[in-house]
């Protein structure tokens, strides 16, 4: 039995939200989770690190996702958009959602580290 949970990440920066004067860049991003696994899981919790350009990183951990605690069964997937306001142009997000297997056991699928930024400014 084995856990393998796939999470894609795609990130639209939002201009009409931003507000460049107060240090504002808002970014939303939508979340693609699949199960590969061959064992049913459940997503209870989040974890996340949100650093922007300077270092300083906002920590967010709570219960499921956009008020849902999805079940993936074997080849399921889940989407889902969120958003993040950060204080300079760029940054970055990780972390990890708390998932349980239909055997009891609690594992954590890591979420790889993504970029916040408009297209124009990486290089």
């Amino acid at each position: 039995m084995q856990n393998n949970i796939e999470i894609e990440v795609k990130v639209t920066y939002l201009p009409n939200q931003s507000d460049i004067p107060n240090s504002q860049y808002a970014y939303a991003y939508t979340i693609t989770i699949t199960n590969k696994g061959d064992c049913g899981a459940q997503l209870r919790t989040r974890r996340w690190l949100i650093e922007d350009e300077t270092g300083d990183v906002e920590e967010v951990v709570g219960e499921g996702v956009i008020g849902q605690q999805p079940y993936l069964s074997p080849g399921e997937s889940f989407e889902y958009s969120s958003g993040a306001i950060i204080s300079t142009e760029t940054g970055s997000m990780k972390g990890s959602y708390g998932m349980i297997n239909d055997k009891g056991k609690r594992f954590d699928a890591d979420i790889p580290e993504f970029s916040l930024s408009e297209p124009y400014t990486l290089h």
